[in-house]
Formats: C-alpha cells, sequence, structure tokens
C-alpha cells in the first residue's frame, strides 16, 4: 500500500516534468491567466455599472450579472459588443451641464434649438410654422379686393401672386420677362406668396424657428383709413390677437417668436389715443403684438418691435440668371446725367427740402428732372422712371411724407447710386437689407446744408470717378437682396429680400431663446433708441451718443409718446396716393 500511495505522489511529479519538456505553462502562469480574466470580469462590471449606468441618453437596462454570462458562456461575444464597441466607436454622451441641461428640461423650444445641431439636416434651425388663421384675415381680403382702396381698383395690383399686371418692353428699358405693374404697398400678398414656397416649412411647431402669421395687415388698414370710426379699424387687429392668445403656439414664448408682414409704413398702426380723428389702427401698440415683430415698409426708430423691409420695385425675377443679365446690363449702361429727381415739392410743409432741390436741379445742366406735381404721366410710368434712373449716376431721394421712399429702390434697382439728405430715409431702416457703411453705396447730404445753399452739383463733383465706379458696382451687388422674386418661383443660389427677411428674423429669435437659456436680460434696453441697437457692431450691446441723435430728436407730449408729426406724414403720404391716381 505505501508503495501504490507513492506511485500516486510520484505521477503528477512525472507529469509536471513532461510538462516542462514540451514546454507548457506552469501552474504560476495559469494562475495569472486566471487573475487576469477575473480583472477583466470586474472591469466590465465596473463599466456597466457607473459609465453606463449614468448615461442619461441611455435606455435603462437588465444588469448583466456573472451568473447569467458564466451560465450561457454563448452570450460572452453578445455582452463584449454590447458594453465595449459603443464606448470603443464614440466618446460616451456626457450629462448636459448647467444652462444647457436646464434648457433641456425647462424650455419648451429646446426641440427647435437642437435641430440646429443637426448638420444632416439643411433645414436645421431654419424651420418656419405657418398658423392656419381663419380666411377673414388674408383670402377674404382678396375675394374682396376692389374695396381695399377708395381711388384705385386693387383687384390688378394683387394679380400673379401679389406683382400686378406684366409689363410691355415696349421701349426696351426692361426685361423682356420678369416685370410687373407692382403696387408699392402690395408686399402682404407677395410676401405671403412666397412663404408658401419656402422650403422649410413645418407642421410641427416645435421644431420652428419661428412662426408666420399670414394676416394682411395691411390691406386690412387700408380699407378702413377714410371715414371709419376707430372700432372698426381695430377690429380685425383685436379679433387676431384674440385667436393667437389662444393657441398653444404662443405661449411657447408668449408671440416673441411670431411674425408677420404689413406692406404699409409703421405709423398706419401706431394711434396715439381713442379719438375717432387720431390716425390708423393701434395694432402695433397691442400689449401682446409689442411681442410679435411686424415687418413693414418703413419702421419706427423709437420703436422696438417693427422692422422695414424694401419696397417692393418692378423687378421679380423667376431664375437667377435673370438677375445676372440685369446686373450686367446696368454696369454697361452709359449715364449722360450726373444726377435726377423724380418727385412734386411739399409746400404744405416747411421742413421740406424738396423745392430746393428741384430748384437745384432746374438750373443744373447735369441734372435730370422729372417733376410730378404739373400733372406729368411720366412720373407715374415706370418705363419713364427706370429709363431715368438708368441714365444717372446719382440719384436723389429726399424725404416723401415719411422718411422713406419706393423710389429709392427702384433707381438702386437700375445701378443709380442714392443720394440721401435724412439717415432715416434708409440707414436705421434697412439695417437687414443694407450695409451699415452707407459711404460704400450711398451719399449724405445733410437737410441743413441744401438749407444753407450748398451745391448738391458740387459735392457729387468732389467724389473721384473710381470711387464713384466702385460705389456703383456695389449697388448693382446689392440687387437680389432688394427685389422680391417670383413668388411662383424661386432663385436657385441667390437671396433676394425675402430671404434675408426671414433669416434675419430666425436670427432674431434664435438669438432670444439663447440669451433666455443663458439668463441674459438686457435691463438697460431704451426702446426710445431703438434705431441705435440697430446700428451696433456683432457683440454690443449698450448704446451711448451717435452723431444722429439731432435727427432723431422727437418731441413728447403729455403721455410720453411720439408727437402727432408722423401720423400726419402717414395721412399725407394717402393724400398724395390719391393725387397720383387722378
Amino acid at each position: 500500500m505505501w508503495i501504490s500511495m507513492r506511485r500516486r505522489s510520484a505521477a503528477p511529479i512525472h507529469h509536471e516534468e513532461m510538462d516542462k519538456a514540451i514546454g507548457k505553462p506552469p501552474r504560476s502562469r495559469i494562475c495569472f491567466l486566471a487573475t487576469l480574466s477575473a480583472m477583466f470580469w470586474i472591469l466590465i462590471f465596473y463599466f456597466h455599472f457607473t459609465v453606463m449606468r449614468d448615461d442619461p441618453i441611455s435606455e435603462p437596462e437588465q444588469p448583466v450579472t456573472f451568473s447569467s454570462i458564466s451560465s450561457k458562456p454563448q452570450r460572452l461575444s453578445d455582452a463584449y459588443e454590447a458594453l465595449e464597441l459603443p464606448k470603443m466607436n464614440s466618446p460616451p454622451k456626457s450629462k448636459p451641464s448647467g444652462a444647457a441641461h436646464q434648457a433641456h428640461s425647462v424650455f419648451p423650444f429646446s426641440r427647435a434649438l437642437q435641430t440646429i445641431e443637426n448638420k444632416s439636416d439643411p433645414c436645421g434651425g431654419r424651420y418656419i410654422y405657418i398658423h392656419d388663421l381663419p380666411s377673414r384675415f388674408n383670402a377674404d381680403m382678396l375675394r374682396d379686393c376692389r374695396n381695399l382702396s377708395l381711388w384705385i381698383n386693387m383687384c390688378k395690383f394683387t394679380s400673379n401672386a401679389g406683382m400686378g399686371p406684366p409689363l410691355e418692353n415696349v421701349e426696351g428699358v426692361f426685361s423682356d420677362t420678369g416685370w410687373y405693374a407692382t403696387n408699392q404697398f402690395a408686399v402682404d400678398v407677395i410676401f405671403n406668396n412666397r412663404m408658401k414656397q419656402y422650403e422649410c416649412l413645418t407642421k410641427d411647431s416645435s421644431i420652428a424657428a419661428a412662426i408666420f402669421v399670414p394676416f394682411f395687415a395691411g390691406f386690412d388698414i387700408a380699407r378702413y383709413l377714410w371715414g371709419y370710426n376707430i372700432s372698426v379699424r381695430d377690429a380685425a387687429s383685436l379679433d387676431l390677437v384674440d385667436w393667437l392668445v389662444k393657441r398653444p403656439e404662443w405661449s411657447v414664448m408668449g408671440g416673441r417668436d411670431h411674425f408677420l408682414v404689413a406692406g404699409r409704413i409703421t405709423w398706419d398702426f401706431r394711434r396715439l389715443s381713442d379719438v375717432e380723428t387720431d390716425w390708423g389702427n393701434k395694432l402695433l401698440f397691442l400689449p401682446a403684438a409689442k411681442n410679435m415683430s411686424m415687418l413693414v415698409v418703413e419702421a419706427s426708430p423709437w420703436n422696438a418691435n417693427d422692422f422695414a423691409i424694401p419696397y417692393p420695385t418692378y423687378f421679380h425675377p423667376a431664375k437667377d440668371a435673370d438677375v445676372f443679365i440685369w446686373q450686367d446690363r446696368m454696369r454697361s449702361l452709359e449715364r449722360r446725367y450726373l444726377f435726377s429727381f423724380a418727385g412734386a415739392p411739399r409746400p404744405g410743409n416747411p421742413e421740406s427740402i424738396r423745392a430746393q432741390i428741384i430748384n437745384q436741379c432746374r438750373e443744373s445742366k447735369v441734372c435730370k428732372l422729372l417733376e410730378c406735381d404739373l400733372g406729368e404721366s411720366k412720373c407715374h410710368s415706370p418705363s419713364s422712371i427706370m429709363q431715368m434712373f438708368q441714365s444717372s449716376l446719382f440719384c436723389l431721394q429726399p424725404q416723401g411724407d415719411s422718411y422713406t421712399r419706393r423710389s429709392a429702390f427702384d433707381s438702386m434697382l437700375a445701378g443709380c447710386i442714392p443720394v440721401f439728405f435724412h439717415p432715416g430715409s434708409a440707414y436705421i431702416q434697412y439695417t437687414w437689407h443694407l450695409p451699415r457703411n452707407y459711404s460704400t453705396y450711398s451719399v449724405l447730404i445733410p437737410e441743413d446744408d441744401i438749407r444753407k445753399n450748398v451745391s448738391i452739383e458740387a459735392r457729387l463733383k468732389q467724389i473721384p470717378p473710381d470711387v464713384v465706379g466702385k460705389m456703383r458696382e456695389t449697388v448693382i451687388s446689392l440687387v437680389p437682396k432688394l427685389i422680391y422674386a417670383d413668388p411662383r418661383s424661386k432663385l436657385e443660389t441667390l437671396k433676394d429680400a425675402f430671404d434675408v427677411a426671414v433669416q434675419a428674423v430666425i436670427d432674431k429669435v434664435t438669438k432670444l431663446r439663447k440669451d433666455i437659456i443663458e439668463g441674459h436680460e438686457d435691463k438697460d434696453f431704451i426702446e426710445e433708441n431703438s434705431w441705435k441697437y440697430a446700428l451696433l457692431e456683432d457683440g454690443q450691446r449698450t448704446v451711448g451718443p451717435h452723431e444722429w441723435d439731432p435727427f432723431f430728436s422727437k418731441p413728447k407730449d403729455g403721455k410720453g409718446e411720439s408727437s402727432t408729426s408722423s401720423a400726419e406724414a402717414a395721412k399725407n403720404s394717402w393724400k398724395n396716393e390719391q393725387r397720383s391716381q387722378a
């Protein structure tokens, strides 16, 4: 028995020696491998229960236990892929921190901001949601187009998607296509029809960068400005606001992501009181409307809820090539007049400099004049107007009844360098569409200089020819941003006035949303200085004294609002519109 036990005890030694002889690892190496394996699984468990569990994006999973894996060895590769490959292929998603985490959990517009981060989505951060308004706010007005104006039949001007009847190129002034007899107050319907072609419309308001309100505000007030009481003038605006504030989309930002368009000057919507003889309606003074952005052809320097977009011109190209051909043609024209002016004096306005401008033009051999107060039909002929602008290096654009004129855009379309006499005529108005450095595309001669008999001709002749050439090229390069493309089509690569305005609204709303998330509240904002904020450089938030302060000092009435001069300007504008149709 002792021999047997000895043989049994000797056997392992014998086998160990044989293992060494054939190269098998010793037992210590086996232990090392076992320890390494155990450490591997410990790391697996640690990764799963700490890293994976803390990932807020990951879906909850059942814990992978040692017993479940060891009892089913075939799941080892599955477990490895589930736990290791995500870590190797992409970095683990970190928790949103601070304001970003708060935005995801608190702010209802977070989904809209998240679309910006999706680089594969060409519409990311650009979606627009359109309210489905009752037809009384838009379509019904077009059906009743004969009553949109007291003096003219607007039905012909609302035709062709708002562009009006086509213009024949009899005198060779226009292109053969894309030219229409467009009414200067037709932006309501043009903009709305362009919005229908916008490439990033959405029916999901939660991802919208901005929300469009298709209310024909300009057409609405045009029906009732003369001969109607304030209840009638305010009715549609009050009805609209009542409808909007009940919508769930309104509650997201209290309307601050909403915008609408009115193809008239802002003073038609800023009635200061409820006195029956006061001008216009009070749409822009309604508390809810103060949160919205309203795009008008002339904005107020002293209010923050309106923004100026270009007056419509006669040119509405359907494709990029139409624009390029027109620009090349304007570059090649020979311009035999140094400057020109089309307009009428304002004898009832002692502050107007139009009479002096007309006199200077009459006395100059290098000025072309169209006097519109003498019943000269050419003043209301698109062909005559455009022909004059095309033959001039500079086009004089003084104030009309209000700060702005459609003529400024017609002249720039013709490649004529505009000469302004007040910064309110363009520089603080169309900040989305025109360069901030106004000297690159225009000339400013202050009104007081004209009152002191400063010679316009002499001032313009002082500009070197090479500078004039650069300015004219800048004007011609601006053409795409100043025109509204045919609403029934879309330009391929160029951005027109519509595209520029929509993107500006989106940028405004996006910045506001980010400021809300980051807790940036501009407590020092002074609404009366709104025109100054529009001129600030990127990153600036505060305003101070400005060289144009004397131009925008406005008297106050007892209520702290602007005087009635602006309302009178709007009323006079309507009187001149009536005269032009006589």
